[in-house]
């Protein structure tokens, strides 16, 4: 596996290193700002450069780049592999389709024969993640793993995007697959946050929509904890996750605000809330963040028995960057000091990390975690 990265600037402006892989890279990722990554000509300029790979990518809340964490730019991380192949698939999210039925139809575009893993990126605003991923894995073979995240738009949750093979667009699901024998392909999914206040009952909850907790409105729970930081929701909502347990054995996921309908009383949560479950309140922990990367890092180093990864991918939340603030590249160094120096690292913050929170587990959305995912060729 040959890689080579680089970074573009805020109007999409890039160049491409000397020596390039050209023609011999099949995978492109692009990850950026959703003004430089809605640039006009930009794919265009990509597909120039790399004429034979699959141009993949998505808006971000910030772009990660070796031990680096960018805002505004372009990371640019092109990948030739020496036996596997790729093949991207995108679908559209037509308005009123159930989230699971888009995953569906995602997973049925793909080959199946030697499929081993597949790479999801999503609008991280127009689906419910936990019904695409249910979607998704109901319908690939046993054994595909599927890792990856949604898009985002920094702090202000007003459009993401995804690109596939063309320029970045709203409205759509994406997904690169993984094909060869000799791949090897792992992953790792950690938080951090500390749970305080009573467990309370979800009462009353549509999809990934939550009205009442204990038989009150949730939207006011909230208002009340975030006090004079209310009227910054739902941008301050990612610094107050809930962790959400269907039973007292069940570890719990954690679930952040993407939208708040006021008139409603609802709150719209990147993946699933169902009625019956509880659900806490969380707080940062600036180390045990920081913990949690370097977890999600060793995750991934069990199944290679003492091999180092070519790549990671490193998909992290927009609530935690918001959280650690300057800290914010101590994450990415955690994964880097983990990997070791030989491995590439590229990635971005999310509104949401899919991802098996262990492996053999049954994969979902998450939030508030660092998740990372390796690949490596034998």
């Amino acid at each position: 596996m040959k890689i080579e990265q680089f970074r573009g600037g805020a109007k999409g402006e890039f160049s491409v290193p000397a020596g390039s892989l050209a023609d011999a890279a099949n995978l492109v990722l692009v990850f950026g700002a959703p003004d430089p990554l809605s640039t006009p000509g930009l794919a265009e300029r990509l597909r120039a450069a790399y004429p034979r790979a699959v141009l993949f990518g998505c808006s971000t809340a910030g772009e990660i780049l070796n031990q680096s964490v960018f805002d505004q730019s372009l990371v640019v991380t092109a990948v030739a592999f020496a036996r596997a192949t790729v093949q991207g698939r995108v679908v559209d999210i037509p308005v009123g389709e159930p989230g699971r039925v888009t995953g569906v139809r995602l997973a049925g575009a793909f080959p199946r024969t030697g499929l081993r893993h597949l790479l999801v990126l999503s609008d991280g605003l127009e689906i419910n993640g936990s019904a695409l991923v249910e979607g998704l894995t109901s319908a690939l073979p046993p054994g595909v793993t599927v890792t990856g995240g949604l898009s985002a738009d920094g702090a202000h949750f007003g459009r993401t995007l995804v690109m596939m093979d063309g320029p970045a667009v709203e409205g759509q699901v994406a997904a690169v697959g993984f094909y060869g024998e000799g791949l090897r392909i792992s992953h790792g999914c950690v938080g951090g946050w500390d749970p305080f206040g009573p467990e309370r009952l979800v009462t009353r909850a549509e999809g990934n929509v939550l009205y009442e907790l204990d038989g009150s409105s949730a939207l006011q729970l909230y208002q009340r904890y975030l006090g004079e930081h209310a009227k910054r929701l739902p941008a301050s909502g990612l610094l107050f996750p809930l962790l959400v347990r269907n039973g007292p054995d069940d570890p719990g996921v954690v679930r952040t605000i993407l939208s708040v309908d006021a008139k409603a009383g609802a709150m719209t949560f990147a993946g699933e809330i169902p009625a019956g479950a509880t659900a806490r309140m969380m707080k940062a922990n600036f180390d045990r963040l920081i913990d949690g990367a370097a977890q999600a890092a060793e995750h991934t180093l069990v199944p290679l028995a003492g091999s180092t990864p070519d790549l990671a991918v490193l998909i992290s939340c927009v609530g935690r960057k918001l959280v650690l603030k300057q800290r914010t590249e101590e994450e990415v160094e955690a994964v880097r000091h983990v990997l070791g120096p030989g491995t590439a690292l590229t990635g971005f913050y999310s509104y949401g990390e899919i991802s098996p929170l262990r492996p053999g587990a049954r994969c979902g959305v998450h939030n508030q975690t660092m998740t990372v995912t390796t690949f490596s060729e034998t």
